[in-house]
């Protein structure tokens, strides 16, 4: 057991030992009740890393007593999928087929799963840290369940630091002390894996003192800092690095942008995942301030997906660049986050009569779409009427940034609503 990674040997075996995920397999959820009733679809497990997806996969496996084949996406082909479809026909109960980064299968790959998915000959679970509404074709996801798995919170980290210092403790046969877990969670991100790395390479790097090893936050930084390499054998920067990119741009510092860049571009990233992240922060980040960065980080986004490396850390530099000098504005993606916020504590609030559709007489003759004025009728194509329900009447959710683009749609709608939004 010396060699067996600390995050494999706590690896769980149960629903019960599981952490975390409880909207998909606490008491109830819906995923628990798939697998207690041992009719499981094909599905996908969407999330960041280390939020427990291959360790469900397992459990599945384990509680359906099927034949359990997995492969990963980095170094499987179309012949590996053909030959554990041939193993998964033998069996009368049916396989399951777990497939980690799902999302790096190409379209050839992922459609020689698909008649075994049909015929029920393979149970398919799928794990990606990508959305797989664009990693993963539509004929296959049409099959399949997507349940999204959430980040870690800080109780579950401290749970899994607990059991990884018991093991540590018995390992070593000598007391361990966490006296500071800050540096640990930080280092680690939300993922289990990372923090079990983290305090099993601390734990077993110090020598004891006074008989005892005492780990602090001083002592962690020190001692992931002189072993990075070693810590970061997974390949885990890769999130790192991207956060640092996306930061970069937001900060608007496009030297910096396209370093972190550089650094991606080096290490062979997918530029796909380099073009999504920059089509997200033209929206989140810029949004109205430039709309034109959303339609430079589209054209970006379709480009990169016809023209491979080199020539599309080009295509990726300029789009980086640009979006690192572009003015910036969060005001869209506030204005949706409030109103998920008024729907999430106010519910489903009535549609006002006169917005309502009315596609039938009794709907005209009760009331539906009464009242409703019609914009292009009125004097610059606007007339002042209620849009909202009663219960949200005046509530303001956008709130244009203070940039030149943005100031002129906030002078354009306090002309048009007056005082009524505060504009």
């Amino acid at each position: 057991m010396a060699n067996i990674p600390l995050a494999e040997k706590l690896r769980p075996q149960s629903l019960e030992e599981y952490i975390g995920q409880k909207h998909l397999v606490g008491e109830g959820a819906i995923l628990r009740k798939a697998i207690e009733s041992g009719n499981i679809p094909s599905m996908i497990f969407w999330g960041p890393p280390g939020t427990g997806k291959t360790t469900l996969a397992f459990i599945i496996s384990q509680a359906l007593v099927r034949p359990f084949f997995t492969l990963s996406a980095i170094s499987s082909g179309v012949k590996d999928v053909r030959n554990v479809i041939a193993q998964a026909a033998e069996s009368a109960a049916g396989a399951i087929l777990f497939i980690d980064e799902i999302h790096r299968f190409n379209k050839s790959q992922q459609d020689s799963l698909l008649g075994a998915v049909e015929r029920g000959i393979i149970t398919l679970i799928g794990a990606t840290t990508e959305n797989p509404s664009f990693e993963v074709i539509s004929p296959l996801l049409s099959r399949c369940q997507v349940y999204i798995l959430k980040d870690l919170e800080k109780d579950h980290l401290l749970d899994l630091l607990e059991r990884g210092r018991k093991l540590l403790e018995k390992d070593r046969q000598l007391p361990i002390e966490i006296n500071e877990h800050e540096a640990l969670l930080r280092i680690s991100g939300g993922d289990a894996r990372k923090l079990l790395n983290a305090i099993e390479l601390v734990g077993t790097s110090v020598e004891p003192k006074d008989g005892k090893i005492s780990i602090d936050n001083d002592l962690v930084q020190k001692i992931i800092q002189k072993n990075l390499a070693i810590y970061d054998k997974s390949g885990e920067m890769h999130y790192d690095i991207i956060s640092a990119f996306i930061k970069s741009m937001r900060g608007s510092d496009p030297n910096a942008a396209v370093y972190w860049l550089a650094r991606m571009v080096e290490a062979g990233e997918d530029p796909k995942f380099i073009a999504r992240r920059m089509l997200i922060l033209a929206s989140e980040d810029i949004g109205n301030a430039n709309p034109t960065a959303l339609v430079l980080a589209q054209s970006c986004f379709n480009a990169v997906n016809v023209i491979g490396y080199p020539e599309s850390r080009i295509i990726l530099s300029q789009t980086a660049v640009y979006l690192a000098s572009s003015p910036k504005s969060n005001a869209s993606y506030m204005a949706i986050q409030n109103a998920q916020k008024a729907v999430a504590t106010k519910g489903d609030l009535p549609v006002p009569l006169h917005l309502r559709n009315a596609p039938t007489k009794l709907m005209k003759e009760v009331g539906y779409g009464k009242g409703y004025q019609y914009a292009h009728d009125y004097d610059q194509n606007f007339i002042d009427q209620e849009f909202l329900p009663d219960a949200l009447s005046g509530t303001v959710f956008y709130d244009p940034g203070n940039n030149a683009r943005e100031n002129e749609l906030r002078k354009r709608l306090q002309t048009l609503w007056k005082k009524k939004y505060g504009y």
